[in-house]
């Protein structure tokens, strides 16, 4: 949690789990002004935007509270541990099914009651006749419908993770590839896709893979190649934004028939991402 001086700053607050920090999100978000900050409720499946990659994707001052601090109080100790937290507060965004204390049990209705102040509700949020939430956007990287999922989020579906050392078949028998260890975040469906990987402060176009490699060794790995570059040096760490599933993981009769196929993959990546 951040220090009492910005939190005293701190007159109104959106409160939510906000794993995905989507499209639904964004308009809570809106709502806070300057003096605005994100509370955010932890909780152990946030896998779209885990930790404090939620801070990426807002500008306002991002607190954490743990789910299992404040899933036993009732609606006047929620509010009463809101007030001493933030002692300048008069303004609480939420969205439209906002619920709070044990087994949700408490309500917007009880929010406004105990607060006082005002209590700002943000209506559904939808996509055609979509409701824009995380768990429909987690079963859409879990189906590999990407597009849609993007659309959802406002933004493209991205991963980071260390570059570690893979296999050495790619750079000499295949295409070079950089390695990721992804942890925390969820992975689309297994399968081949047009990508961007960014490191060290630029972006390239890239096909990556993610599952099992069926052909080698059997191990699951997320793996990216960057279209139309040599690198002298792999960077530690990479992100990995998701634009386009281009075809499911399947096994190989040889190296050589893999390699072909990986060709063509470079080549569909490069003709998406090319009208991207």
């Amino acid at each position: 949690m951040s220090g009492s001086t910005t939190l005293e700053k701190v007159e109104s607050i959106a409160i939510g789990a906000f794993d995905g920090m989507h499209r639904a999100h964004q308009e809570l978000l809106r709502r806070l002004g300057e003096k605005g900050a994100v509370l955010i409720i932890k909780k152990a499946n946030a896998s779209l935007t885990p930790g404090k990659e939620r801070c990426r994707y807002t500008q306002h001052h991002c607190i954490f509270l743990p789910l299992e601090g404040i899933r036993h109080l009732d609606a006047k100790g929620f509010v009463a541990l809101l007030r001493s937290l933030f002692p300048h507060l008069k303004k609480i965004v939420v969205g439209y099914d906002f619920a709070f204390g044990k087994g949700r049990k408490y309500s917007i209705k009880d929010l406004k009651e105990h607060f006082g102040g005002e209590v700002e509700v943000v209506e559904e949020q939808k996509l055609g006749d979509i409701s824009i939430h995380s768990r429909h956007i987690k079963e859409l990287l879990e189906k590999g419908e990407i597009e849609l999922a993007n659309q959802m989020l406002g933004r493209l579906y991205s991963i980071w993770g260390e570059v570690v050392f893979g296999q050495g078949i790619g750079a000499k028998e295949l295409v070079p590839t950089l390695n990721l260890l992804v942890t925390k975040f969820l992975l689309p469906k297994p399968g081949v896709y047009a990508t961007y990987t960014e490191f060290e402060g630029k972006k390239y176009p890239s096909v990556t893979f993610v599952g099992q490699r069926l052909t080698t060794d059997g191990r699951f790995s997320v793996e990216t190649h960057i279209i139309d570059q040599e690198l002298t040096q792999a960077p530690k760490e990479a992100r990995i934004y998701f634009v386009r599933y281009l075809r499911p993981n399947k096994r190989f009769d040889s190296l050589q028939s893999l390699k072909a196929q990986i060709e063509q993959d470079i080549q569909e990546a490069k003709e998406v991402l090319s009208k991207y």
